[in-house]
């Protein structure tokens, strides 16, 4: 993430996202396949990591990960096609989706917000227990129990972001305010 000055020279936060280039590796049609869409390629990998049957599909195109987008006419694109940034301008509203950051096993406290117990009143180890999860004549505990376990490492759409900025040469967008994941985290930028 970083921040840059608008005209006003108000202050915006924005982040950085590595976009391309992406290679068209596949596209698919609804008569064979049963639906149309494009298959793009995007990143690198070394030779030696590359099997036979990924190195025939993707027919000469180093791709580290792969991504489908379903269209209703794929007439325009061509296996091996280079998709650059022109697509986006400044100002232009997209949506950003993700993983999120996993974050393992957490308690109540930091999963849902809980209060937790005091220190005093002969407390010791415990301020971190969620307390009664209820009781009386229920032998059960009810379904959506808001209780520890793991958090994050969930798909995560942030929509209306704005594009502040689009450098061609580098293959880079700058994108307002902050979106999921961590550094080197895969991002999915939608129109």
């Amino acid at each position: 993430m970083t921040q840059i000055f608008d005209e006003k020279g108000n202050v915006q936060p924005a982040t950085i996202l590595s976009a391309g280039p992406l290679f068209v590796t596949q596209i698919k049609d609804k008569n064979k396949d049963g639906y149309s869409a494009v298959q793009v390629g995007f990143g690198t990998k070394k030779e030696k990591n590359i099997n036979k049957p990924e190195a025939g599909h993707l027919n000469g195109v180093n791709a580290r990960f792969l991504k489908e987008f379903r269209l209703e006419d794929t007439s325009a694109f061509k296996v091996g096609d280079k998709l650059d940034l022109s697509v986006l301008s400044v100002g232009d509203c997209v949506e950003v989706s993700g993983i999120t950051k996993g974050k393992g096993y957490q308690s109540v406290i930091k999963r849902h917000g809980f209060k937790g117990q005091p220190r005093s009143h002969g407390q010791k180890h415990c301020e971190n227990a969620p307390g009664s999860i209820g009781g009386g004549l229920r032998n059960r505990v009810p379904k959506n129990m808001r209780m520890a376990g793991r958090m994050g490492a969930d798909r995560v759409t942030i929509k209306n972001l704005k594009v502040l900025g689009v450098d061609q040469e580098n293959n880079q967008i700058l994108i307002s305010g902050a979106i999921p994941g961590k550094r080197g985290t895969l991002i999915e930028v939608r129109g």
